[in-house]
């Protein structure tokens, strides 16, 4: 992961901004949230030092300003200091307008003075994308495909096993990478640390297990990572860890080998199982607890019934038949 620029001067603009990143730390926010926060705040760093402009100086216009700034090609990347090649997402650029007003928060909870409101920082309208999902049957194609695909055995067994604990248990990419082998209990059920360190457990399917045992008594290290390279599972002892990007390399490998049309990743095998599960009658509030959300809000964006599924729905529980 590449480190933001981390020039002195700049960051003066943004007073405490050191300050606000340990607070994250004290506060048990993972490494790669700490990452996010520092980058998305180096945007408004790079827009300010681009317009002159001192902290006092952040007003309403200015904040409309830096959002015309974070859609346009003009802007500086955080992490190379290079002008951007593409706009921002709206998504993307309310998160960007969300940690500035967690930084605004935090210097008021310190009692420093904020040129601005947090809540006088208004995010930008999202377009209501209909999520897309493949259907479940092509999900199951996808999980079952390394074995068949993959020369190496090992690497077929050890990929199929990471995409059978996706789709059962519905946890980030993030939190299969970071998996241990203590971690398995036996009875297929696993405690991890997610997002924000919140804690929780997941559950695999027998087959997932299956997969897992598979891969793990064919593995001749002893490292505590579950998921290791190659390399490391035949040269005894590793510390290294499956990388998020080739996992999500191989994902679109084999669904372009498959034929699969719908756009498929890791966060997709994620969206799948609520999908699925809420489709199969699973009460959303187990839903949120399984996939780790704070919000209920949260999970309902991600567990969209199928039209298919929405079909049905009306079909059969409306009224006026």
């Amino acid at each position: 992961m590449d480190s933001p620029v981390t020039d002195s001067k700049p960051k003066a603009l943004l007073p405490y901004f050191d300050d606000f990143l340990l607070f994250l730390k004290t506060q048990n926010y993972s490494e790669e949230t700490l990452y996010n926060y520092e980058r998305d705040l180096r945007m408004l760093i790079n827009f300010a030092t681009e317009e002159k402009l001192r902290f006092e100086d952040l007003n309403k216009q200015i904040i409309n300003r830096f959002k015309a700034y974070l859609i346009s090609r003009d802007r500086k990347q955080p992490s190379t200091g290079l002008t951007a090649v593409r706009k921002l997402e709206p998504r993307s650029v309310n998160r960007v307008l969300s940690a500035t007003r967690t930084y605004l928060r935090y210097l008021i909870d310190i009692d420093k003075p904020v040129p601005i409101p947090p809540d006088a920082i208004k995010m930008v309208k999202t377009d209501k994308k209909h999520p897309q999902v493949a259907e479940l049957s092509e999900l199951i194609k996808l999980i079952e495909s390394p074995v068949r695909l993959e020369k190496d055995e090992l690497v077929g067994i050890r990929n199929r096993a990471m995409l059978e604990v996706l789709l059962s248990s519905g946890m980030r990419i993030s939190e299969l990478v970071s998996l241990n082998k203590n971690q398995l209990d036996g009875s297929g059920r696993l405690f991890i640390r997610g997002k924000g360190r919140k804690e929780r457990f997941v559950y695999l399917t027998d087959r997932a297990t299956f997969w897992v045992n598979q891969y793990i008594t064919r593995r001749k290290d002893n490292g505590p990572a579950m998921f290791v390279p190659l390399r490391g599972s035949r040269a005894g002892k590793t510390t290294r860890r499956i990388s998020t990007n080739y996992l999500q390399a191989k994902i679109k490998e084999y669904r372009e080998k498959l034929l699969i049309n719908v756009p498929t990743s890791a966060h997709s095998l994620r969206h799948g199982f609520a999908t699925y599960l809420a489709e199969s009658g699973a009460n959303p509030a187990a839903i949120q607890v399984l996939l780790g959300h704070e919000s209920l809000d949260t999970t309902t964006r991600y567990v969209h019934a199928s039209d298919k599924f929405a079909e049905e729905t009306h079909r059969k529980y409306h009224p006026v038949k």
